[in-house]
């Protein structure tokens, strides 16, 4: 008879330690994978917020041109004035607040530990002494405001400081030098305007747009309207 020869077969299936190496591979896969997705996320999200900054800071932008368009002549009465920390402008109101006079006010204060540009806005006005009392609320809103008065204010951009500068005499200059003045002393009503206003922002970084950022504002009918 002839022998049987005994032949050895390698079961079917994968080893423990094949398994284990299997499990890491997939392992680092996900993990990679994760890492790819959340960097992505990340980089979305800060898209999101530069665009946000962007947008914001151009439409306050465009806000202080039109505030500054719409800058009314009261007679016996100050139009504008810049204290050192405020600029309140008495303008013409729109047609959602009734076509009537308003003050608004520009100002840099800090906010929850960050320095932020804002803009104030007091509602209509009817009376002189409405319009009195409006002016006395924007120079104590720029110090500290009430609750009232914070509800009426809007951030524009993080700021870590501005400066005001009149051109007037053919020349800029600090608008409380040229004129001689203290930033305690009250304005006098119907003093000339200034051929223009430029506006110096110092942005804070970490934002979409930031150092500094120089806007001037040149009043209607100046240079035969060029």
């Amino acid at each position: 008879m002839r022998a049987r020869s005994l032949v050895w077969r390698r079961p079917h299936g994968f080893t423990l330690i094949e398994l284990l190496v299997a499990v890491g591979l997939l392992a680092l896969m996900a993990g990679m994978s994760w890492r790819g997705l959340d960097g992505m996320t990340r980089a979305q999200t800060q898209m999101h917020q530069y665009s946000d900054d962007v947008m914001a800071l151009q439409a306050g932008l465009g806000q202080w041109g039109a505030d500054l368009d719409a800058l009314a002549s009261q007679p016996k009465t100050t139009n504008l004035d810049w204290d050192g920390r405020v600029l309140r402008i008495l303008r013409q109101g729109t047609a959602q607040a009734g076509d009537g006079l308003m003050v608004v006010a520009w100002s840099r204060r800090v906010v929850d530990g960050v320095g932020q540009w804002l803009r104030w806005q007091s509602p209509p006005l009817r009376t002189r002494a409405e319009l009195e009392l409006a002016w006395q609320r924007a120079a104590q809103w720029a110090q500290s405001p009430g609750a009232d008065d914070a509800q009426r204010e809007v951030r524009v951009a993080a700021l870590d400081q501005w400066q005001i500068y009149y051109f007037r005499n053919d020349a800029w200059s600090n608008p409380l030098s040229s004129a001689g003045v203290t930033g305690t002393e009250p304005a006098v009503a119907n003093a000339p305007l200034p051929d223009g206003i430029r506006l110096v922002l110092t942005l804070a970084p970490g934002q979409a747009i930031s150092g500094t950022l120089t806007r001037d504002w040149l009043r209607p009918g100046v240079g035969g309207g060029k």
